[in-house]
């Protein structure tokens, strides 16, 4: 039985119960791991970077037991959460953090890989340092996406390294013997007094990216009155430590939906010595704040969807942002000038004017109505 899974809250209809997987390289995954997973429970399986659950369920569905699963991105939970329900698999299933206890004791993980390196780096360190002596891994991807230094990165922490034919532009590496593994931990860089820390797969690592350097520089020193100021789409942090250091008497309220971007901003929270100013919650928009009650919110909206740039993710943001702020509240965006949000930002907020623009990005704020 194969699967389809769909990668949005909204399902169509089907009349078949036999479904397609997402993509070639989730189909190798399983196919390959078939024979290994035959032979033990689904209690002894980890998944780690499934986009949509075709991996989990497709593992949960060959035999008894729960699959440990773990998805950076919370649209990714929301989506397993639907297919899985969608093929009687709820309980068949746990989502979890990226920690010990996901991969703890594990005999097969199946590893979509991670475009960043460093995100590659945690998850086999932590795979290496928790999960049984015998564990293989399956770490699968498109072959455009993945490089050779992917297979450095494994032959860090385990001993063999196999490499399986492509097929269908798709290819899997097969690592054993684990060895030198150790609990990830932020990597850290001092910016211009901010220190940064990230975690293997937020958004820029330890870098400030140049957005994010060009609406620092252009935020006002007076915000409007009151709390919290809101870091959307805060990757890192960097923008709500900023703001924690710069006004003292604020709190701050920080949001991503992406679990290392969010793990990312706690650190950089405690690092600078504010982490008891922000709130960090994983989210995709600001559903655990009220309507008009927010005076101040900085974003520097997405616009990567894997590999192709899409205007579809600033939207949402927009309009949570909108319900968010308080009549007189301000929204200040920096966003890269050929996506030219401005009529959008006008339309879902209110009143908005340009506040400075370079050669790459423009910086506006917009006004609720």
């Amino acid at each position: 039985m194969e699967f389809r899974f769909d990668a949005l809250r909204r399902w169509p209809d089907v009349e078949s119960p036999d479904l397609v997987a997402v993509d070639a390289a989730d189909r190798l995954l399983l196919d390959e791991s078939a024979a290994w997973r035959t032979a033990m429970s689904a209690d002894d399986i980890a998944v780690i970077g499934d986009e949509y659950g075709a991996l989990a369920l497709g593992a949960a569905a060959a035999s008894a037991g729960v699959v440990r699963v773990h998805q950076d991105a919370l649209t990714g939970e929301q989506a397993l959460a639907a297919n899985a329900n969608r093929l009687g698999l709820t309980d068949r299933y746990r989502p979890m953090e990226l920690s010990g206890a996901l991969v703890a004791g594990a005999r097969l993980v199946l590893l979509r890989l991670p475009r960043s390196l460093d995100a590659l780096e945690d998850a086999a360190a932590l795979i290496a340092a928790h999960a049984a002596p015998d564990v293989v891994v399956f770490a699968g991807g498109r072959i455009k996406h993945m490089s050779t230094a992917m297979n450095d990165v494994l032959r860090r922490f385990f001993g063999t390294l196999d490499i399986t034919h492509a097929r269908q532009k798709s290819r899997v590496l097969v690592a054993r013997g684990p060895r030198h593994g150790h609990d990830p931990e932020p990597r850290r860089a001092v910016h211009d007094g901010i220190t940064v820390c990230a975690y293997g797969g937020a958004f820029a690592g330890t870098a400030i990216d140049i957005g994010t350097r060009f609406l620092l520089a252009n935020l006002p020193a007076r915000l409007p009155e009151g709390s919290p100021l809101v870091d959307l789409a805060c990757g890192t942090g960097v923008v709500a430590a900023f703001l924690a250091l710069r006004h003292p008497d604020r709190a701050v309220y920080a949001s991503d939906r992406s679990a290392a971007a969010v793990a990312s901003a706690r650190a950089t929270a405690e690092a600078n010595g504010v982490s008891d100013r922000i709130r960090v919650v994983r989210d995709d928009r600001l559903t655990a704040l009220p309507d008009a009650g927010v005076p101040f919110i900085a974003l520097n909206p997405p616009f990567h969807s894997g590999a192709a740039v899409t205007t579809d993710l600033a939207a949402p943001l927009f309009e949570d942002a909108a319900r968010a702020l308080r009549s007189g509240g301000e929204l200040w965006t920096v966003w890269n000038s050929a996506l030219r949000y401005r009529p959008a930002l006008q339309r879902l907020v209110g009143p908005t004017r340009q506040v400075a623009r370079n050669a790459k990005f423009t910086v506006t704020v917009s006004t609720r109505r």
